[in-house]
């Protein structure tokens, strides 16, 4: 359960960093202040179902696509959100695409380096558990 909470913590993390930062990229993207939260809860809970859903179908239909699937993923949230919430409002194409790949990328990267700051302890205590000397 404690993991699950983490998870779920660092994907609203994730994603808040991903939409904020495409947001200040692109003139094309904007996300009502107000209805940020909003936008950030539509957005991770579209993609918590839409993953392993997409995932399964990508292997049992169109292997070739697997390694797409989290930015199909990102896509479909960012679709999602848009038609349920006035709070994300996207223009035009290349914004669409682009959007789609900056959110994805910045998600990435976030999930990558937020355990190192949020969960430090934790890490450190699960590699002294498995003599596993401390990374730094």
């Amino acid at each position: 359960m404690l993991r699950l909470m983490a998870t779920i913590a660092l994907e609203l993390m994730a994603n808040a960093v991903g939409l904020l930062v495409t947001a200040s990229l692109l003139p094309g993207f904007s996300i009502n202040v107000l209805g940020f939260a909003v936008v950030l809860a539509i957005f991770t809970a579209a993609k918590f179902v839409l993953g392993p859903l997409l995932t399964k179908l990508s292997w049992q239909y169109v292997r070739a696509l697997h390694g797409g699937v989290a930015l199909v993923t990102t896509f479909v949230g960012l679709l999602i959100t848009n038609l349920t919430t006035d709070g994300l409002v996207i223009r035009g194409m290349d914004t669409w695409l682009y959007a789609t790949l900056i959110v994805w990328l910045c998600g990435v990267l976030a999930a990558l380096i937020l355990p190192l700051f949020f969960f430090k302890k934790a890490l450190t205590t699960a590699r002294e558990s498995r003599g596993t000397p401390p990374v730094g």
